[in-house]
């Protein structure tokens, strides 16, 4: 259900999430979880300029450099989100394809991996922590609808803010479903459709996904990073 006021505390969120924010009643209104019309003019052109940084994003590659190799790959890589989201931390490595909706409305903490073809609809806050790894074809949506049908015909719509903790492994063709928070050290299998919130240190499966196990809890780790290889792979 849209929520009937906006909320103060994503919108100042929002605030600290860099130059490219579409700042106007109706982007308050799409954060804040309310009904909005998505064809609003300043939204519309955030699109826009989103969709062409993806098209780059996607076919970049460094042909007019003879000794590029793969960590000078995730350094231009690193470059480029920056200017699209909202906030990157250090050694974030999403391969391509990439689609987001605004960018600017995600929050990517540090040691971040993606597979290829992330697909991110951050008409909401999408806020993804420390030490994450997401396997190929996995989706997050913010974005939502009612199921009455006069505000589809309307183009009017609404979102919900998707949370990630640290620690966790989103495995492939997984959906995360709009509102949903998943707490640190939590494992989705491939395949699953998490349709409301996880506890940490949780392993879901299946759909809707449902907690199989629970995990050993780690302590947090100190101010000091472990190296992190940004291009390592996953299964």
């Amino acid at each position: 259900m849209a929520a009937q006021a906006k909320d103060e505390s994503l919108i100042q969120a929002a605030k600290e999430l860099g130059e490219n924010i579409p700042w106007c009643e109706e982007y308050e209104k799409m954060i804040s979880g309310m009904l909005y019309d998505c064809l609003d003019a300043t939204l519309q052109r955030a699109r826009f300029r989103v969709r062409g940084w993806c098209t780059r994003y996607n076919t970049w590659w460094p042909h007019d450099v003879p000794d590029a190799d793969l960590d000078y790959l995730a350094k231009e890589r690193g470059k480029q989100l920056r200017e699209v989201i909202g906030k990157v931390g250090d050694d974030v490595y999403l391969e391509p394809p990439l689609f987001l909706d605004y960018g600017c409305n995600i929050k990517l903490g540090d040691r971040i991996y993606a597979n290829f073809n992330l697909t991110i609809l951050d008409c909401s806050l999408v806020t993804i922590g420390n030490r994450v790894m997401f396997g190929p074809n996995v989706s997050i949506y913010a974005a939502t609808h009612e199921t009455d049908v006069q505000s589809r015909r309307d183009n009017i719509e609404y979102a919900r803010p998707v949370t990630i903790g640290d620690d966790c492994w989103i495995g492939g063709n997984s959906i995360i479903l709009p509102g949903v928070t998943i707490g640190e050290g939590c494992t989705v299998g491939a395949g699953s459709v998490v349709t409301k919130d996880v506890p940490a240190w949780s392993v879901v499966m299946g759909t809707p996904a449902r907690v199989v196990k629970k995990v050993t809890p780690l302590d947090p780790l100190p101010a000091e990073r472990t190296p992190f290889t940004a291009i390592e792979r996953m299964g």
